[in-house]
């Protein structure tokens, strides 16, 4: 493709002034290698908190009975839990659906009790879709055994218990009287948080159902494939099983998540919004200060008759020339880091230990690991353009202004 005689002086101006152009390239790439290492970083971040809220028990989204929104009471139950959950697997996104039954229990071993939720689960499916029930370290996970459970190691070290030994479980039936059940340990969760095991009791589903008279499944919880697609499987489904059945997403699940995550992004936009406008001010700075060191260049090509268009193309399409090096140099910077961080990552176990590594409930992993993909490469030209092509139009329509007789008068 032949260059424009504007945008071959364009060109030549920019070699001519090598240093110049140089410095500029290289604030833009800095800045833009910066940004893109920030936002791969913020961007894995919020991935990982939103899979181990998922796969911590509350799942990407769940299927509650309608009324659950308004109490949130555990003793509800979902009308047609088994039909229920063959359409929420028929969905092609779901990767694993699992139901739960929920009820606050007291667990007595000799004169010592604990207060905790417990939990009813399907032993075949909830190990894929709950992290904290692959945490087994004494024992063995629930196999479907009547009578069994397995409990969090605060727990047993609070009780004094361990596997084999059995607990007296005592509850509040769905007639208000009070029930009770006699469970034998088969497993110790150890997450590597005293907080989480403290809160983990599971049992089997059929064993909820006898001990509170309540029969199915309070909740259908389920991972999907890719939860970009969240919101359109929430729609779908919430269609497909009617006006008995509510549809809630991990975000409604967990607000302060959802918006502790929020404000990371925010941050990130603001970080990256300051870091732009400094690149922005320097490149307008560098292409000001290089108006006014060829007024009079500009002055000859306006005697002689380019119109001020051609100036102001001039000016951009410097611009247009440095954002594009600029980006390569920026994927140079940031494209090494970001792969560093999605593969390496950053252990904050070295600043705040292995203990108590959990939000709210959730356990979080040990390595904070970034983002990475193709997605950098647009980014990285999207930033430096913009920020360049900006950052020349003051300058750009400075030139254009400039009145050729008093540029080309002769000082004294």
């Amino acid at each position: 493709m032949m260059l424009s005689v504007s945008n071959k002086y364009a060109m030549r101006s920019l070699v001519r002034h090598g240093r110049r152009t140089i410095l500029s390239v290289v604030g833009i790439g800095v800045g833009c290698g910066l940004c893109l290492f920030m936002i791969a970083f913020v961007r894995g971040e919020s991935k990982m908190m939103l899979r181990a809220a998922a796969e911590s028990g509350a799942g990407h989204f769940r299927v509650v009975p309608a009324k659950w929104n308004e109490t949130r009471e555990n003793d509800l139950r979902l009308i047609d839990w088994h039909q229920a959950r063959k359409l929420v697997a028929s969905v092609d996104e779901v990767e694993v659906v699992t139901p739960h039954a929920r009820k606050e229990v007291l667990l007595g071993f000799g004169t010592r009790v604990a207060g905790v939720e417990m939990v009813g689960v399907d032993p075949n499916t909830e190990q894929t879709c709950n992290r904290l029930a692959r945490s087994v370290v004494e024992g063995h996970y629930l196999d479907g055994e009547k009578g069994t459970t397995v409990i969090g190691k605060t727990i047993a070290t609070r009780l004094k218990v361990e596997v084999d030994d059995e607990l007296m479980l005592t509850t509040a039936g769905a007639d208000g009287e009070m029930a009770g059940a006699m469970l034998r340990i088969v497993g110790i969760i150890g997450t590597g948080s005293r907080d989480l095991d403290a809160t983990i009791c599971q049992v089997n589903l059929q064993d909820v159902e006898q001990i509170t008279h309540l029969s199915g499944a309070g909740d259908l919880t389920a991972l999907v494939k890719n939860p970009k697609k969240l919101e359109l499987i929430v729609k779908s489904l919430s269609a497909k099983l009617g006006t008995g059945y509510s549809v809630v997403t991990w975000e409604q699940l967990m607000p302060e998540l959802a918006s502790g995550a929020k404000v990371d992004e925010t941050w990130t936009r603001l970080t990256v919004g300051i870091i732009m406008i400094v690149v922005f001010l320097g490149i307008a700075s560098a292409q000001l200060t290089a108006v006014l060191e060829r007024r009079k260049e500009f002055a000859v090509l306006s005697a002689v008759g380019m119109k001020g268009s051609r100036l102001i193309q001039i000016m951009v399409y410097e611009g247009l020339v440095l954002g594009l090096v600029g980006a390569i140099v920026g994927l140079a910077v940031g494209v090494p880091s970001a792969y560093w961080i999605a593969t390496k990552g950053i252990d904050f176990t070295k600043m705040y230990g292995t203990d108590d590594m959990s939000v709210s409930n959730i356990l979080i992993d040990l390595v904070f690991l970034g983002d990475f993909g193709w997605w950098l490469v647009p980014l990285a030209f999207a930033l430096a353009l913009t920020a360049t092509i900006l950052s020349s139009l003051y300058p750009a329509w400075y030139a254009a202004k400039i009145d050729p007789a008093a540029a080309l008068r002769v000082e004294h």
